[in-house]
């Protein structure tokens, strides 16, 4: 165990960090367990060895801010889990339509009372756009506005908005632009939010997978849904967008991107968070859309998703007791490592955020992109 402690620490010098250190990244080591789960399981074994309480470290968003940038992370990579996931995702189609409310069921229906107390007034769950504002409201009211001008609404226009959450772009675009969305979700939960939400709006939300949408739309935003579908579905995804679109309409999607084309779920995060949900890359969205949609503009603001993650998890560590009752000890660690982990990526640029703006291949309009 000795030997176990003295190479992890070896590995931790490299992204300065101290086993038992008094700063503020470095972490505090309980139970010598932690070593044997870190070393077997990789990623998986450092994330279920903080939710058990084996380790703690007072800036987990800066620890995996040093992690991340030292590349600590390819280091400590478990080949025959590695392979095992990998064959996994070569072999299955795991982001198959018999699969898509899964993701709603183990994330999003969690709780509205959870998310309430964690976002903004409109309930956004992306990021925010931080040029300007001074706070989360501001942040997501910033990104809503830029959406729209970035896809130049109009009263009038139809809209699709793919994965509308719990219905904080549907409303805001049907009562500023007097347009007329329909928004799909797989949460039950997030639909009979917005459904509420909306009502009295031009405003349809519909509990559907995006390979069941039929008809054709003047607009189409697809936010933090990407992220859900796949590598086997890219280019299905992008060919029902296609077919949806009016010949002279524009797609936005925002979607968190990955540095590197990855075809596997990152074990943690797929056990505990969000199902099978892979990150794309632009080569990967490139890919998929190729013949069929033009890439616009590609506007990359990443950082801001490590402010915006860092706000939520404010919000949910300061309001925990208004709704920890219906949670765990457990939970909460696990929701904490979560939320840190994700800024701590952003933060190292692991991670990235893109809004993309699309049009059809045979569209001549010339597209003028908005900041």
């Amino acid at each position: 165990m000795a030997n176990q402690r003295n190479v992890a620490q070896k590995l931790l010098d490299l992204a300065d960090i101290k086993i038992g250190g008094s700063r503020p990244w470095d972490i505090k080591v309980y139970n010598k367990n932690f070593y044997k789960k870190v070393f077997s399981q990789g990623s998986l074994g450092l994330g279920e060895s903080y939710m058990q309480g084996y380790w703690d470290c007072e800036k987990l968003d800066e620890f995996f801010n040093k992690v991340f940038s030292a590349g600590l992370e390819r280091r400590v990579i478990i080949k025959w889990n590695l392979v095992f996931h990998l064959l996994k995702s070569r072999i299955f189609n795991l982001q198959k339509k018999s699969e898509a409310f899964t993701i709603g069921k183990r994330h999003y229906d969690i709780g509205n009372n959870l998310y309430q107390v964690m976002l903004d007034k409109r309930m956004v769950y992306s990021c925010g756009y931080w040029k300007k504002a001074k706070n989360l409201d501001q942040a997501q009211e910033a990104k809503l506005d830029l959406i729209c001008r970035k896809l130049g609404l109009k009263p009038g226009m139809k809209i699709l908005d793919i994965g509308c959450g719990w219905g904080s772009f549907v409303k805001y675009t049907a009562e500023k632009y007097k347009v007329e969305v329909v928004g799909i979700t797989v949460s039950k939960e997030q639909a009979k939010f917005a459904r509420k939400l909306c009502k009295g709006l031009p405003v349809e939300i519909r509990l559907q997978d995006y390979r069941d949408i039929k008809e054709r739309f003047d607009r189409i935003v697809s936010v933090g849904m990407f992220e859900h579908v796949g590598y086997k579905n890219y280019n299905k995804y992008m060919k029902v967008v296609y077919k949806c679109l009016n010949k002279d309409g524009l797609f936005l999607l925002q979607t968190i991107g990955s540095n590197n084309s990855i075809t596997f779920s990152e074990p943690w995060i797929s056990k505990y968070i969000f199902p099978n949900g892979m990150l794309p890359s632009i080569k990967q969205i490139a890919y998929a859309s190729e013949g069929l949609l033009v890439m616009e503009d590609l506007h990359n603001f990443g950082p801001d998703y490590d402010k915006t993650t860092i706000a939520w998890y404010k919000n949910f560590h300061k309001n925990w007791d208004k709704v920890k009752s219906d949670y765990s000890k457990n939970f909460y660690r696990m929701w904490e490592y979560y939320l840190l982990l994700s800024a701590g990526a952003f933060r190292s640029r692991k991670f990235q955020l893109w809004q993309i703006v699309f049009s059809k291949k045979d569209v001549a309009k010339v597209y003028k992109s908005v900041r």
